[in-house]
Protein backbone atom coordinates (compact mmCIF):
# COMPACT_ATOMS: atom_id res chain seq x y z
CA UNK A 1 0.00 0.00 0.00
CA UNK A 2 1.60 3.68 -0.75
CA UNK A 3 0.49 6.30 1.12
CA UNK A 4 0.64 9.88 0.30
CA UNK A 5 -0.19 13.45 1.68
CA UNK A 6 -4.18 13.43 0.83
CA UNK A 7 -4.77 17.02 -1.31
CA UNK A 8 -8.28 17.87 -0.04
CA UNK A 9 -8.96 20.76 -2.33
CA UNK A 10 -7.95 18.52 -5.27
CA UNK A 11 -10.50 15.42 -4.22
CA UNK A 12 -13.29 17.88 -3.29
CA UNK A 13 -12.69 18.85 -6.81
CA UNK A 14 -12.38 15.48 -8.47
CA UNK A 15 -15.42 14.90 -6.19
CA UNK A 16 -17.76 17.40 -7.48
CA UNK A 17 -16.57 16.81 -11.27
CA UNK A 18 -17.71 13.01 -10.89
CA UNK A 19 -21.08 13.50 -9.88
CA UNK A 20 -21.79 16.10 -11.94
CA UNK A 21 -21.01 14.51 -15.27
CA UNK A 22 -22.51 11.10 -13.23
CA UNK A 23 -25.69 12.55 -12.62
CA UNK A 24 -26.40 14.53 -15.84
CA UNK A 25 -25.76 10.66 -17.83
CA UNK A 26 -28.51 8.87 -15.21
CA UNK A 27 -30.62 11.22 -13.90
CA UNK A 28 -34.04 10.22 -16.24
CA UNK A 29 -33.51 6.77 -14.72
CA UNK A 30 -33.60 8.41 -11.19
CA UNK A 31 -36.88 10.28 -12.03
CA UNK A 32 -38.29 7.23 -13.25
CA UNK A 33 -37.00 5.34 -9.63
CA UNK A 34 -38.63 8.00 -7.60
CA UNK A 35 -42.08 8.01 -9.61
CA UNK A 36 -42.36 3.96 -9.39
CA UNK A 37 -41.43 3.95 -5.60
CA UNK A 38 -44.39 6.02 -4.70
CA UNK A 39 -46.73 4.21 -6.19
CA UNK A 40 -49.49 2.49 -4.69
CA UNK A 41 -51.06 -1.00 -5.50
CA UNK A 42 -54.26 0.24 -7.57
CA UNK A 43 -53.32 3.64 -7.91
CA UNK A 44 -50.46 2.90 -10.57
CA UNK A 45 -49.32 5.08 -13.46
CA UNK A 46 -46.58 3.38 -14.22
CA UNK A 47 -45.68 -0.43 -15.26
CA UNK A 48 -42.23 -0.48 -15.66
CA UNK A 49 -39.06 2.38 -16.14
CA UNK A 50 -39.48 2.33 -19.67
CA UNK A 51 -43.41 2.97 -19.55
CA UNK A 52 -42.80 5.86 -17.09
CA UNK A 53 -39.98 7.12 -19.30
CA UNK A 54 -42.04 6.98 -22.36
CA UNK A 55 -45.16 8.35 -20.75
CA UNK A 56 -42.92 11.37 -19.03
CA UNK A 57 -41.73 12.36 -22.20
CA UNK A 58 -45.23 11.96 -24.15
CA UNK A 59 -46.76 14.30 -21.19
CA UNK A 60 -43.79 16.58 -19.82
CA UNK A 61 -41.48 16.77 -22.50
CA UNK A 62 -38.10 15.40 -22.87
CA UNK A 63 -37.04 17.60 -20.19
CA UNK A 64 -39.37 16.17 -18.14
CA UNK A 65 -37.66 13.54 -17.68
CA UNK A 66 -34.89 16.02 -16.33
CA UNK A 67 -37.39 17.39 -13.41
CA UNK A 68 -34.97 18.47 -10.11
CA UNK A 69 -31.72 18.39 -11.88
CA UNK A 70 -30.79 21.61 -11.16
CA UNK A 71 -31.37 21.17 -7.33
CA UNK A 72 -29.35 17.50 -8.11
CA UNK A 73 -26.39 19.37 -10.00
CA UNK A 74 -25.88 22.03 -7.79
CA UNK A 75 -25.76 20.10 -4.65
CA UNK A 76 -24.38 16.80 -6.14
CA UNK A 77 -21.16 18.88 -6.08
CA UNK A 78 -20.33 18.93 -2.58
CA UNK A 79 -22.40 15.44 -1.99
CA UNK A 80 -20.15 13.65 -3.92
CA UNK A 81 -16.82 15.56 -2.93
CA UNK A 82 -17.59 15.33 1.14
CA UNK A 83 -18.45 11.26 0.80
CA UNK A 84 -15.37 10.75 -1.79
CA UNK A 85 -12.98 12.97 -0.03
CA UNK A 86 -14.12 11.96 3.93
CA UNK A 87 -13.82 8.12 2.81
CA UNK A 88 -10.13 8.95 1.51
CA UNK A 89 -9.25 11.01 5.09
CA UNK A 90 -10.67 8.31 7.41
CA UNK A 91 -8.69 5.13 5.42
CA UNK A 92 -5.76 7.67 5.89
CA UNK A 93 -6.27 8.31 9.11
CA UNK A 94 -6.85 4.31 9.98
CA UNK A 95 -3.45 3.34 8.77
CA UNK A 96 -1.80 5.75 10.29
CA UNK A 97 0.09 2.54 12.32
CA UNK A 98 1.10 1.20 8.95
CA UNK A 99 -0.25 -2.25 9.33
CA UNK A 100 -2.48 -1.40 6.10
CA UNK A 101 -6.65 -1.73 6.45
CA UNK A 102 -8.45 -4.47 7.39
CA UNK A 103 -12.30 -5.23 6.15
CA UNK A 104 -13.12 -3.38 9.59
CA UNK A 105 -11.58 -0.25 8.96
CA UNK A 106 -12.64 0.06 5.53
CA UNK A 107 -16.32 -0.32 6.68
CA UNK A 108 -15.16 2.15 9.55
CA UNK A 109 -14.27 4.67 6.78
CA UNK A 110 -17.36 4.31 5.00
CA UNK A 111 -19.60 4.43 8.03
CA UNK A 112 -17.77 7.97 8.35
CA UNK A 113 -18.02 8.88 5.26
CA UNK A 114 -21.74 7.87 5.27
CA UNK A 115 -22.62 10.19 7.90
CA UNK A 116 -20.79 13.29 6.59
CA UNK A 117 -22.65 13.32 3.43
CA UNK A 118 -26.15 13.32 4.82
CA UNK A 119 -25.56 17.32 5.51
CA UNK A 120 -25.76 17.47 2.03
CA UNK A 121 -28.02 14.84 0.93
CA UNK A 122 -30.82 14.82 3.14
CA UNK A 123 -32.00 18.48 1.59
CA UNK A 124 -30.69 17.84 -1.79
CA UNK A 125 -33.41 14.57 -1.95
CA UNK A 126 -35.78 16.54 -0.24
CA UNK A 127 -36.37 19.06 -3.15
CA UNK A 128 -35.29 16.70 -5.71
CA UNK A 129 -38.36 13.91 -4.25
CA UNK A 130 -40.99 16.64 -4.65
CA UNK A 131 -40.23 18.16 -8.35
CA UNK A 132 -39.55 14.27 -9.60
CA UNK A 133 -43.03 12.65 -8.13
CA UNK A 134 -44.97 15.98 -9.37
CA UNK A 135 -45.42 14.32 -12.84
CA UNK A 136 -46.63 11.39 -11.45
CA UNK A 137 -49.40 12.82 -8.90
CA UNK A 138 -50.38 15.25 -11.80
CA UNK A 139 -50.84 12.05 -14.44
CA UNK A 140 -52.75 10.36 -11.41
CA UNK A 141 -55.03 13.51 -10.98
CA UNK A 142 -55.63 13.25 -14.53
CA UNK A 143 -56.67 9.89 -15.35
CA UNK A 144 -60.31 10.31 -13.60
CA UNK A 145 -60.49 14.09 -15.63
CA UNK A 146 -58.62 12.36 -18.65
CA UNK A 147 -61.18 8.89 -18.72
CA UNK A 148 -64.14 11.25 -18.64
CA UNK A 149 -63.09 13.70 -21.43
CA UNK A 150 -62.50 10.39 -23.76
CA UNK A 151 -65.99 9.13 -23.16
CA UNK A 152 -67.27 12.62 -23.95
CA UNK A 153 -64.90 12.43 -27.50
CA UNK A 154 -66.57 9.22 -28.47
CA UNK A 155 -69.63 10.90 -28.87
CA UNK A 156 -69.30 14.51 -29.86
CA UNK A 157 -67.71 15.51 -33.04
CA UNK A 158 -66.64 18.75 -31.77
CA UNK A 159 -64.65 17.46 -28.82
CA UNK A 160 -63.40 14.59 -31.27
CA UNK A 161 -61.84 17.50 -33.44
CA UNK A 162 -60.37 19.11 -30.63
CA UNK A 163 -58.85 15.80 -29.23
CA UNK A 164 -57.43 15.19 -32.22
CA UNK A 165 -55.50 18.79 -32.20
CA UNK A 166 -54.18 18.49 -28.50
CA UNK A 167 -56.86 20.93 -27.04
CA UNK A 168 -57.80 17.89 -24.34
CA UNK A 169 -54.89 16.24 -24.24
CA UNK A 170 -52.98 18.92 -22.52
CA UNK A 171 -54.88 18.82 -19.85
CA UNK A 172 -52.75 16.22 -18.46
CA UNK A 173 -49.50 18.33 -18.83
CA UNK A 174 -48.55 18.96 -14.94
CA UNK A 175 -47.69 22.65 -14.18
CA UNK A 176 -44.02 23.64 -13.54
CA UNK A 177 -42.60 23.63 -10.04
CA UNK A 178 -40.01 25.85 -8.56
CA UNK A 179 -37.22 23.97 -5.89
CA UNK A 180 -36.96 27.82 -4.48
CA UNK A 181 -40.29 27.82 -3.76
CA UNK A 182 -40.47 24.94 -2.39
CA UNK A 183 -37.11 25.10 0.01
CA UNK A 184 -38.20 28.83 1.11
CA UNK A 185 -41.85 27.11 1.92
CA UNK A 186 -40.23 24.53 3.89
CA UNK A 187 -38.16 27.41 5.95
CA UNK A 188 -40.94 29.70 6.22
CA UNK A 189 -43.15 26.77 8.05
CA UNK A 190 -41.10 24.33 9.16
CA UNK A 191 -37.45 25.81 9.64
CA UNK A 192 -34.18 24.19 8.74
CA UNK A 193 -35.80 20.59 9.85
CA UNK A 194 -38.20 21.17 7.33
CA UNK A 195 -35.44 21.04 5.04
CA UNK A 196 -33.93 17.62 6.90
CA UNK A 197 -37.14 15.83 7.33
CA UNK A 198 -36.59 12.27 6.47
CA UNK A 199 -33.29 12.63 8.30
CA UNK A 200 -32.64 9.24 9.81
CA UNK A 201 -34.33 7.27 6.79
CA UNK A 202 -31.01 8.92 4.15
CA UNK A 203 -28.50 8.36 7.45
CA UNK A 204 -30.26 4.44 7.65
CA UNK A 205 -29.60 4.04 3.79
CA UNK A 206 -26.38 5.99 3.20
CA UNK A 207 -24.32 4.76 6.11
CA UNK A 208 -25.12 0.75 5.01
CA UNK A 209 -24.66 1.78 1.57
CA UNK A 210 -21.09 3.35 2.27
CA UNK A 211 -20.26 0.28 4.41
CA UNK A 212 -20.82 -2.02 1.92
CA UNK A 213 -19.40 0.21 -1.49
CA UNK A 214 -16.25 1.56 -0.46
CA UNK A 215 -14.78 -1.45 0.91
CA UNK A 216 -16.61 -3.74 -2.29
CA UNK A 217 -14.82 -1.34 -4.53
CA UNK A 218 -10.94 -1.49 -2.54
CA UNK A 219 -11.23 -4.92 -3.09
CA UNK A 220 -12.40 -5.40 -6.12
CA UNK A 221 -10.28 -2.58 -7.56
CA UNK A 222 -7.15 -4.61 -5.99
CA UNK A 223 -7.40 -7.59 -8.39
CA UNK A 224 -6.85 -5.19 -11.23
CA UNK A 225 -3.37 -3.78 -10.21
CA UNK A 226 -0.73 -5.34 -12.40
CA UNK A 227 1.32 -5.34 -9.15
CA UNK A 228 1.16 -3.77 -5.51
CA UNK A 229 3.12 -0.65 -6.46
CA UNK A 230 1.05 0.23 -9.61
CA UNK A 231 -2.67 1.38 -9.74
CA UNK A 232 -5.62 -0.60 -11.54
CA UNK A 233 -6.53 0.54 -15.16
CA UNK A 234 -9.02 3.23 -15.47
CA UNK A 235 -11.65 0.99 -16.88
CA UNK A 236 -10.58 -0.99 -14.05
CA UNK A 237 -11.66 1.34 -11.57
CA UNK A 238 -14.87 1.85 -13.65
CA UNK A 239 -15.96 -1.58 -13.92
CA UNK A 240 -15.29 -2.13 -10.14
CA UNK A 241 -17.39 1.37 -9.30
CA UNK A 242 -20.20 0.15 -11.15
CA UNK A 243 -20.50 -3.26 -9.57
CA UNK A 244 -19.79 -2.14 -6.37
CA UNK A 245 -22.53 1.06 -6.38
CA UNK A 246 -24.81 -1.85 -8.29
CA UNK A 247 -24.62 -4.23 -5.26
CA UNK A 248 -24.60 -1.59 -2.38
CA UNK A 249 -27.60 0.42 -3.91
CA UNK A 250 -29.71 -2.78 -4.15
CA UNK A 251 -28.78 -3.71 -0.70
CA UNK A 252 -29.92 -0.54 0.48
CA UNK A 253 -33.38 -0.36 -1.46
CA UNK A 254 -35.79 -1.11 1.14
CA UNK A 255 -33.88 2.03 3.35
CA UNK A 256 -34.54 4.12 -0.16
CA UNK A 257 -38.14 3.18 -0.40
CA UNK A 258 -38.82 4.58 2.97
CA UNK A 259 -36.88 7.81 2.07
CA UNK A 260 -38.63 7.95 -0.64
CA UNK A 261 -41.78 8.14 0.88
CA UNK A 262 -41.39 10.13 4.15
CA UNK A 263 -40.09 12.86 2.17
CA UNK A 264 -42.72 12.97 -0.41
CA UNK A 265 -44.57 16.09 1.05
CA UNK A 266 -47.35 15.50 -1.47
CA UNK A 267 -49.76 12.41 -1.84
CA UNK A 268 -51.94 11.39 -4.23
CA UNK A 269 -55.53 10.73 -3.45
CA UNK A 270 -55.79 8.01 -0.33
CA UNK A 271 -52.23 7.69 0.01
CA UNK A 272 -50.88 6.50 3.18
CA UNK A 273 -48.90 9.52 5.25
CA UNK A 274 -46.53 8.47 7.37
CA UNK A 275 -45.59 9.28 11.26
CA UNK A 276 -41.87 8.63 10.90
CA UNK A 277 -39.66 5.51 10.16
CA UNK A 278 -40.93 2.54 11.86
CA UNK A 279 -44.82 3.59 11.07
CA UNK A 280 -43.54 3.90 7.39
CA UNK A 281 -42.08 0.46 7.28
CA UNK A 282 -45.31 -0.44 9.26
CA UNK A 283 -47.57 0.55 6.66
CA UNK A 284 -45.96 -0.92 3.92
CA UNK A 285 -45.72 -3.81 5.34
CA UNK A 286 -49.47 -4.57 6.04
CA UNK A 287 -50.77 -3.03 3.23
CA UNK A 288 -48.48 -3.38 0.49
CA UNK A 289 -46.41 -6.39 1.40
CA UNK A 290 -42.20 -7.25 1.76
CA UNK A 291 -42.28 -6.80 -2.01
CA UNK A 292 -42.86 -3.05 -2.01
CA UNK A 293 -39.21 -2.59 -0.69
CA UNK A 294 -37.71 -3.78 -4.16
CA UNK A 295 -39.23 -0.88 -5.78
CA UNK A 296 -37.37 0.39 -8.09
CA UNK A 297 -34.28 -1.66 -7.44
CA UNK A 298 -34.03 -2.09 -10.97
CA UNK A 299 -33.81 1.62 -11.69
CA UNK A 300 -31.58 2.01 -8.49
CA UNK A 301 -28.70 -0.39 -10.05
CA UNK A 302 -28.61 1.32 -13.34
CA UNK A 303 -28.62 4.59 -11.88
CA UNK A 304 -25.78 4.32 -9.21
CA UNK A 305 -23.47 1.33 -11.30
CA UNK A 306 -22.41 4.54 -13.97
CA UNK A 307 -22.17 6.86 -11.13
CA UNK A 308 -20.25 5.40 -9.20
CA UNK A 309 -18.04 3.81 -11.76
CA UNK A 310 -17.66 7.41 -13.49
CA UNK A 311 -17.19 9.08 -10.02
CA UNK A 312 -14.50 6.36 -9.36
CA UNK A 313 -12.68 7.08 -12.70
CA UNK A 314 -13.23 10.97 -12.38
CA UNK A 315 -11.92 11.14 -9.05
CA UNK A 316 -8.91 8.87 -9.34
CA UNK A 317 -7.88 10.21 -13.30
CA UNK A 318 -7.08 13.19 -10.66
CA UNK A 319 -8.84 15.75 -12.33
CA UNK A 320 -8.60 18.13 -9.61
CA UNK A 321 -4.39 17.41 -9.17
CA UNK A 322 -4.26 19.09 -12.82
CA UNK A 323 -6.61 21.92 -12.38
CA UNK A 324 -4.16 23.17 -8.79
CA UNK A 325 -0.84 21.91 -11.31
CA UNK A 326 -0.50 19.50 -8.62
CA UNK A 327 0.69 15.61 -10.33
CA UNK A 328 -2.16 13.33 -10.14
CA UNK A 329 -1.97 11.47 -6.68
CA UNK A 330 -2.38 7.93 -5.67
CA UNK A 331 -3.63 8.30 -2.50
CA UNK A 332 -4.03 5.04 -0.15
CA UNK A 333 -4.18 2.75 -3.14
CA UNK A 334 -6.25 0.14 -1.38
Amino acid sequence: MSQQQISLPAKLINGGIAGIVGVTCVFPIDLAKTRLQNQRPGQQVYKSMMDCLVKTVRSEGYFGMYRGAAVNLTLVTPEKAIKLAANDLFRQHFAKNGQGLTVVKEMMAGCGAGMCQVIVTTPMEMLKIQLQDAGRLAAQQQKPIMASALKQVATNPLLSRSYNSGTIAAIATPPAASATQIAKELFRTQGVQGLYKGLGATLMRDVPFSVVYFPLFANLNKLGRPSADQSSPFYWAFLSGCTAGSAAAVAVNPCDVVKTRLQSLNKGAAEETYSGVVDCISKILRKEGPTAFLKGAGCRALVIAPLFGIAQVMYFVGVGEYILDNSPLSVLTP
